[in-house]
């Protein structure tokens, strides 16, 4: 997916690492983890569904962006600066969570967060419009992939994103919706390095796990 330049990143870890929330978390298995990190260059991503024709593929690259096939559930979509990508690798069998219930963790998140932030009308919508919503915008989507039930791929958050870089595409293959930004709906500027703390708050919330933290995604 290009390059990308790590923000932060939390791996979860036993109870007793972090102060764990109210009520009681339980133990996480030490291979459980999430990365945040903000993409350095633009990138039009895709799933298993909505990949580019030849036509648009070139348009796409001709305009300075990169091309990535990726293992996850979605139509096409932007990444890039401005952008939160919030890649979560967790258990599902240890934790008695169902994919669909992990789908809507991850909009939970989002949801908490734009309304802790100051966007009350934030909500998640049922299928096919998964994400996050701020009237018919979508400032966050969603794509996951599964295996033996282990997790990857998860969450991408508009916080001051060129939302410019969305016209070029019908975003997670979505005809008649539009996208948006923290930035824009608040009004303000809002860097993705504003959004890691009530983030992780957020999750850690949703989710009921402790993090402890690492400047490298693989610390």
């Amino acid at each position: 997916m290009g390059t990308e330049r790590c923000v932060g990143a939390a791996r979860a870890a036993a109870l007793g690492a972090a102060a764990p929330p109210s009520p009681p978390a339980p133990p996480l298995c030490p291979a459980e983890s999430l990365v945040l990190s903000e993409p350095a260059e633009p990138v039009y991503a895709w799933g298993l569904r909505g990949a580019p024709g030849a036509e648009l593929a070139a348009e796409l690259r001709a305009r300075g962006a990169g091309l990535a096939a990726v293992r996850r559930g979605g139509h096409v979509t932007y990444h890039g600066p401005g952008q939160l990508l919030a890649l979560a690798v967790l258990d599902l069998r240890a934790r008695r969570l169902g994919l669909r219930g992990f789908v809507g963790g991850l909009e939970e998140v989002g949801v908490r967060l734009c309304r802790r932030l100051g966007l009350p009308a934030a909500t998640s919508r049922p299928p096919p419009l998964t994400g996050v919503w701020v009237g018919d915008g979508k400032v966050a989507a969603i794509g996951v992939h599964c295996g033996h039930y282990i997790t990857s791929h998860g969450l991408a958050l508009n916080c001051c994103t060129d939302l410019a870089w969305f016209e070029h595409i019908v975003p997670c293959g979505l005809e008649g919706k539009g996208v948006t930004s923290l930035s824009r709906e608040l009004g303000r500027h809002v860097p993705v390095a504003d959004v890691l703390q009530p983030f992780l708050h957020c999750f850690q919330e949703v989710f009921g796990c402790a993090l402890v933290f690492s400047d490298e995604p693989g610390a």
